[in-house]
């Protein structure tokens, strides 16, 4: 499969016309992939839309594609969100990672009553960047043609709000007398919400917030996994179920 970069828009361009890819994708398409004229890629505006075809020129730090084919992918249904808990060593990074490339459509950083990793003040913009540039870079890797919104930071009283209504909200608890892989998701639903807690768990306030809230509480297994698997692994198994894998 052709190499994927994502591009700020693809707003008017059509089948015959041409795209010019620059910025940071454009340098690392050039100098780094060392793309060529003639070579075939796909771009995407990171939203469904994705565009492939030749390259037909090639600058120091860019270049132009022209657009044989153009394609919209639509967002799944029901739609995957991951809400992950803040942790410390930089494994919410790696669930972030990993939940992209297996396919989450949506990223909420959740400050959890035990999250040991705080995002305060400067913080708060500057860690969500981080995810977002990380989603970014396993979408690509993924040659996934969305990349994951990654929402603002939320409080466990923000949390269910953020997620609207219809969600589905499933917390993570090895606890749990549910197993996720018999879960039967509602015919009608539109998404659903994987709540995944920091390394020393879910506080139990915060699970009787949460279910209080309408969630519910399901375990993946016997072994209790850490924060940085937990959300993947429990996305692996909806997306079998789903049908999608």
């Amino acid at each position: 499969m052709a190499s994927l970069y994502v591009v700020e828009s693809l707003d008017g361009v059509a089948v015959g016309g041409s795209v010019t890819l620059d910025g940071a994708e454009g340098r690392h398409a050039v100098t780094v992939s060392r793309v060529r004229v003639g070579e075939t890629l796909r771009l995407s505006d990171g939203r469904g839309t994705v565009v492939s075809g030749a390259v037909d020129s090639v600058d120091r730090d860019s270049l132009v594609l022209s657009v044989a084919s153009l394609s919209v992918d639509p967002l799944p249904v029901p739609s995957l969100t991951l809400v992950q808990a803040l942790a410390k060593g930089g494994r919410d990074e790696m669930a972030v990672q990993a939940s992209t490339e297996i396919g989450v459509d949506r990223i909420v950083p959740w400050s959890a009553a035990r999250s040991v990793s705080r995002w305060e003040g400067p913080k708060v913009e500057k860690g969500r960047s981080r995810w977002t540039s990380i989603a970014h870079e396993a979408a690509k890797q993924a040659i996934r043609s969305r990349v994951p919104e990654v929402g603002p930071l939320v409080t466990t009283a923000q949390l269910v709000p953020a997620l609207g209504a219809g969600a589905a909200v499933l917390v993570l608890d090895p606890t749990a007398t549910v197993r996720l892989a018999t879960w039967e998701p509602p015919a009608d639903l539109h998404e659903i919400a994987l709540v995944v807690g920091p390394e020393g768990g879910i506080d139990g306030s915060e699970l009787d917030r949460l279910e209080a809230a309408g969630a519910i509480r399901v375990r993946l297994g016997d072994s209790v996994l850490r924060t940085s698997t937990a959300g993947p692994a429990a996305l692996a198994i909806l997306q079998a179920g789903l049908g999608r894998w």
